[in-house]
């Protein structure tokens, strides 16, 4: 064991009246400075942002808690206006209540005695409570997979109200509203919906402080008009950004070149006549007077420039009678001839038409079937109204060639053909959609416009389309729809372009003119898959691609995979609708044409001006703009938006002309040509 320790020193205790007023507050602060220090640099510096962190949330919940406080303030106003709500009421100031006198409510006949208190009551609000902001379940897409679609970002500053659908068949009948006069926004103009045996009945003080009601028949939506303002609104933009250019970049506000011969301009012309847009046409053809030459070291396409560049100016000259527009036709068409020049007769796919030179792609010696088969229309005529042949008898040995050619599946056609043999390559592919699609359509046409004459023509159509029957045509398991797959060595591919939506249009034209009746049934049973490609799609729109399901898959008829939901602003279902109306005079494909023309509007109009093709037909919310407008959606879909809802059957009378496949119209030859 230790002893104690022994301690050395005196302990001592002063009282207080002896001592200072002493603190050792700079010790301790050198004592907390040199804690501090001690931490390590990580220890410091999360104490740092904790302390931030702190700051920063005091100030948040500052801003929120003074908003509560100034709400508690109002507590009593407030209260007073929810009562009013419940009662789907608002105060409005006194003396605006229309005085009326007992049992007689003037321009209002037979209301019942029970309502005239209602009317005469001096102090109670009168104006309804606006309805509550919910989202309405949307009619577009698969029944799975229903959503609303939101007017995107890029459409918020454009003026024009969605347009209402009607529920008459032809979109014409009135239908009796109150007309409110404002009400809900302008506070002094009191108003007043009663609901009587009769139905609702509005009453709308008036300058001399007495009441009156005042129904008001809604006019309908003028279909045609609308479409007069949608061509209007995209002209507006091409005027303002890229006037004189191939197409409009209308989110971007500029141009974009292809040719550089203003093809959206060209394309148009004719769309303005029909329309009767007198002053934009005006315009315009002083463009092509003043600014249009063909004289350019410059490559272009030699199927697009025809059926945009030599239709449209062909068109236009059969509509307006004004020789600029042949004039300009002859020297296109002139240029383009070099493309024919080539060991098989087979046209080359690009020409300069400065140089008066042609070659194929750098890629290949190979042109699609449906380029070098869908110019003859065009050149065709240019030899009828120039007397020159030698423009249908270059493109007529096209035809007579591909006539004889092997290589053909029961009248199907592959998509390639060679300009040095002059034979199809790659055989196993057998589609209507691109490289394909327009080849079967000028069969028809060419017969219709020479009159029925051309036997071989009408022979290769009738054999094409029994090859569809069996070789192509499906039918989805879930709904029965009837669409045209790809054949790809043998083996179905269930996936239809839209630009095969053409062809209920042309089978309904063969049947009119004469061809079996079982053309028109399945013209019909398309046109309804045609229409299910927008109708099932959350924009209304239609994709570029759809895939279809011959397996019950989810209960869906349509996949659209993500390289395809783009939409181009494309005609061909609106092309084919047109025709079907003027043979059916069925109303709903004029509403379908409807629809879709609503979905442009909502989904593709710029404010600027100009409407846009769109990334994605399945997201309403963000359609994925694409930024370009199409020369076609002036030249075609407009057009035909135009023609389907015009009541004038002789407008453009498909007994005496013949759209080519840009929609530019050309006469059917008169029989002792």
């Amino acid at each position: 064991m230790y002893s104690p320790q022994r301690k050395d020193f005196v302990s001592l205790t002063l009282g207080e009246q002896h001592s200072h007023s002493y603190t050792n507050g700079k010790h301790r602060r050198q004592s907390c400075w040199r804690k501090w220090k001690q931490l390590s640099r990580l220890q410091r510096s999360l104490i740092l942002f904790l302390l931030a962190f702190l700051f920063i949330c005091g100030i948040l919940s500052y801003s929120s808690l003074a908003e509560q406080w100034r709400g508690l303030s109002d507590r009593s106003l407030k209260e007073d206006w929810v009562e009013m709500d419940n009662r789907g009421l608002r105060p409005i100031p006194p003396g605006l209540i229309p005085k009326l006198p007992p049992g007689v409510v003037p321009g209002v006949q037979d209301i019942p005695p029970e309502v005239l208190p209602e009317l005469q009551r001096p102090s109670i609000p009168i104006l309804p409570k606006p309805p509550a902001m919910r989202k309405p379940p949307s009619k577009r897409g698969p029944p799975a997979l229903q959503k609303r679609g939101n007017v995107s970002d890029w459409q918020e500053k454009d003026g024009k109200e969605p347009l209402i659908k009607r529920e008459d068949e032809e979109g014409k009948e009135a239908k009796t509203v109150i007309s409110w006069r404002g009400a809900m926004i302008e506070a002094e103009q009191g108003t007043e919906l009663q609901s009587t045996a009769h139905g609702k009945v509005g009453t709308v003080a008036n300058a001399e402080g007495t009441a009156s009601l005042k129904p008001v028949t809604e006019k309908p939506v003028d279909r045609v008009e609308e479409v007069r303002e949608a061509f209007r609104h995209a002209w507006k933009g091409y005027k303002a950004f890229a006037w004189g250019h191939d197409e409009l970049k209308p989110i971007s506000k500029t141009h974009g070149e292809w040719f550089g011969l203003g093809l959206t301009l060209i394309d148009a012309l004719d769309t303005m006549w029909i329309l009767g847009l007198k002053e934009e046409f005006a315009e315009a053809r002083k463009w092509v007077e003043t600014e249009l030459s063909f004289s350019k070291n410059v490559d272009v396409n030699l199927f697009e420039s025809t059926i945009r560049i030599l239709g449209g100016l062909l068109s236009t000259y059969h509509l307006s009678g004004d020789t600029l527009f042949l004039d300009k036709a002859k020297d296109i068409g002139f240029r383009l001839m070099p493309a024919f020049k080539t060991p098989s007769k087979i046209p080359y796919s690009d020409v300069n038409i400065g140089k008066g030179t042609a070659h194929p792609p750098r890629w290949t010696t190979d042109s699609t079937v449906a380029e070098v088969t869908s110019i003859q229309l065009e050149f065709r005529e240019l030899s009828r109204l120039t007397q020159d042949p030698q423009y249908q008898n270059a493109v007529e040995e096209v035809t007579r060639q591909v006539h004889r050619l092997e290589g053909k599946r029961d009248g199907l056609v592959p998509m390639f053909i060679n300009t040095n043999s002059g034979k199809f390559t790659r055989r196993g592919a057998f589609t209507l959609g691109a490289r394909a699609d327009s080849y079967y359509e000028y069969l028809l046409k060419q017969w219709l416009q020479g009159g029925k004459k051309e036997t071989e023509l009408l022979e290769d159509y009738l054999q094409a389309i029994e090859g569809v029957k069996k070789n192509l045509l499906r039918q989805t398991s879930t709904s029965k729809l009837t669409f045209v797959g790809e054949l790809s060595n043998g083996r179905l591919n269930p996936k239809m372009d839209h630009l095969v939506c053409f062809l209920p249009g042309t089978l309904a034209l063969g049947a009119h003119n004469g061809l079996p009746a079982d053309h028109m049934d399945l013209a019909l049973q398309l046109m309804e898959t045609c229409h299910q490609m927008y109708a099932q799609m959350e924009t209304g729109l239609s994709p570029e691609i759809a895939h279809f399901n011959l397996q019950n898959h989810n209960g869906r008829d349509i996949d659209v995979k993500p390289a395809d939901r783009h939409n181009l602003l494309r005609p061909e279902t609106v092309e084919s609708l047109f025709y079907m109306y003027r043979f059916t005079k069925d109303s709903k494909y004029r509403d379908w044409g409807w629809d879709i023309l609503q979905s442009f509007n909502k989904h593709t109009r710029v404010p600027s001006g100009g409407y846009t093709s769109i990334g994605n037909v399945r997201d309403p919310l963000n359609p994925a703009p694409r930024d370009k407008m199409e020369s076609f959606f002036l030249g075609e879909t407009l057009k035909y938006l135009f023609l389907l809802f015009s009541d004038d059957n002789e407008l453009l009378s498909l007994d005496k002309y013949v759209f080519n496949t840009e929609a530019h119209p050309l006469p059917i030859w008169p029989s002792a040509s």
